[in-house]
């Protein structure tokens, strides 16, 4: 499931732009100008976050800031290239057998963890052992599910026998394998590694100051060749504003822009001067989500009522500028599994009062807030600090539901207790949050009546037979048109129980200094080769 959390540099080129209905300027936005300078080594890159780190052993982080940090620290046994195609990673080769239900994987010999023992087979079957281990709090034990058992055949290569065929077995292989031995025996929960991880990937990590600063550098020995950067600093500024006066003061060099950043803030000389600007459409949404278990949220009328109260497209015009889509659910409208006849709930607050009156809400003492049984229609959605995005769109709905007489609070909470203390412990009733997803159809992981308990990712308790039926299908099914028919059929049982209010799909706008070179615009995004970027020496800071 790292492919759920960590793909939010992905997008593909025939997608909507990312301008008000135009291509971005590829002078200014994407066009990058080639060098004739060598390579060379040196300079540090420093980027600017909102949210810290919770854990860096990548089966037991939930949060894409911690999957951003252990994805320079940790390999996979494939990857996504590029141009989002599956290919070896720490694997040198991989085969299907003619009845998918066999993958042989040959590792690439010599690959060392980062305190120099040598890879083998052992840590996969390892990794593998872990996470299926019932003492382990992993949300991504559903990928593995099907696994029948992993063979080790020498120690360099691994044979996975599936019991049935699985659509998604490739990409479940772009999993961190673990060191087993600093590992084994271990209670992982209690392990250093959480907050001092060893990997074999390109960069190790140096020291992690809780809320303020993550430091990595570069591994030398790393086995594709050390990168060209000495390190990778990650600064925590959970207020967007003082993140981009860092930038404008040279104190980070990468961050990804506000709307308002990106179309007004950064059209001066000195930005244009000095940095390069990306906008691209991404693998990911934002949504309001229930807290299921709420009896005010139980009844589906009440959820479609919300989702006629919101205006999605002031959402996307006045928060983010235009630059996004409306969502009707939970993929992407270019990717060839999205169903566009789904329900719609285009805005119409009088759709939205009918709803409600007929599962018993009125204005009884007319105060102007919905009542029933002598309760107040009144609930509080939490967002997580540092994302002015999510706030002004709880504002927004915070208004056009009080049209409709619902009373709506709003708390902002830091990142890290917003997830550890209330979203991993269900203490909300509503929620503003985004998923970044990935390339396959599969959200086993995010919607199976299974996946609901503390640390997995179905926190809003959905559950529905009919959903689980189709995504236990789905994962069995190699043929795209049948996959597209079952993926269409779980989008149209989606929006009828609108477990979400789908908002938006946003763009990524990121903006980057110029001195970094080999820095290409791809269908994975920019930072595929981060430990190909270089600095002239000339330009060099740190």
């Amino acid at each position: 499931m790292k492919k759920l959390l960590i793909s939010i540099f992905i997008l593909l080129f025939f997608l909507p732009s990312c301008s008000e209905k135009k291509e971005p300027k590829k002078s200014e936005e994407i066009k990058i100008k080639k060098t004739s300078l060598k390579p060379v080594y040196g300079d540090k890159i420093i980027t600017g976050s909102i949210g810290d780190i919770s854990n860096l052993i990548p089966i037991l982080a939930t949060d894409s800031a911690s999957h951003e940090i252990a994805g320079l620290i940790y390999n996979g046994l494939l990857k996504y290239n590029k141009n989002l195609k599956l290919t070896g990673d720490l694997a040198e080769s991989y085969s299907i057998s003619k009845n998918n239900k066999v993958i042989t994987f040959k590792l690439k010999k010599g690959i060392k963890w980062q305190d120099n023992i040598e890879l083998t087979a052992d840590d996969v079957i390892f990794t593998y052992n872990l996470i299926m281990d019932p003492k382990t709090p992993t949300a991504y034990r559903g990928d593995y599910e099907l696994v029948e058992k992993v063979e080790k055949i020498n120690d360099y290569e691994i044979k996975v026998y599936y019991k049935k065929p699985f659509a998604p077995a490739l990409s479940s292989w772009t999993v961190s394998i673990l060191p087993q031995h600093l590992l084994k025996g271990k209670n992982i929960i209690k392990s250093p590694l959480s907050k001092n991880p060893v990997g074999t990937g390109p960069f190790k990590f140096e020291k992690w100051e809780v809320g303020q600063v993550v430091q990595l550098k570069s591994n030398k020995n790393y086995f594709k060749g050390r990168p060209y950067l000495n390190g990778y600093i990650y600064k925590i500024i959970p207020d967007p504003a003082t993140m981009f006066l860092e930038l404008k003061a040279g104190k980070i060099d990468v961050m990804g822009l506000t709307p308002i950043q990106y179309k007004r803030q950064t059209e001066t000389d000195y930005f244009k001067k000095n940095f390069k600007k990306f906008c691209y459409p991404v693998f990911n949404y934002t949504y309001l989500g229930f807290n299921l278990k709420n009896p005010l949220f139980k009844d589906k009328k009440v959820r479609q009522a919300i989702s006629f109260a919101i205006d999605k497209t002031e959402i996307v015009d006045g928060v983010l500028l235009g630059l996004g889509t409306v969502a009707t659910g939970p993929y992407r409208p270019d990717m060839w599994y999205y169903n566009k006849n789904v329900k719609k709930y285009n805005y119409c607050p009088e759709c939205a009062k009918k709803l409600l009156k007929e599962t018993g809400w009125a204005d009884s003492n007319n105060d102007g807030i919905l009542d029933k049984n002598s309760k107040n229609f009144e609930f509080t959605i939490l967002t997580n600090q540092g994302n002015n995005n999510r706030l002004k769109t709880a504002q927004i709905i915070q208004r056009r539901l009080k049209k409709i007489g619902i009373k709506v609070n709003i708390r902002v909470i830091e990142w890290a207790s917003f997830i550890n203390e209330f979203i991993d412990k269900k203490r909300f009733e509503a929620v503003i949050l985004g998923w970044s997803t990935g390339i396959d159809p599969d959200q086993y992981d995010i919607w199976h009546s299974s996946k609901t308990g503390q640390k997995e990712l179905n926190f809003i308790s959905y559950k529905n037979k009919n959903v689980d039926k189709l995504l236990e299908k789905g994962r069995l099914t190699f043929n795209m048109e049948e996959r597209k028919k079952i993926y269409f059929k779980f989008q149209e049982i989606l929006a009828e129980d609108e477990p979400y209010v789908f908002l938006y799909v946003p763009y990524s706008l990121v903006i980057l200094h110029k001195r970094f070179k080999n820095v290409k615009l791809a269908p994975a995004g920019i930072e595929y080769n981060l430990e190909k970027w270089w600095v002239p020496k000339i330009e060099q800071k740190y």
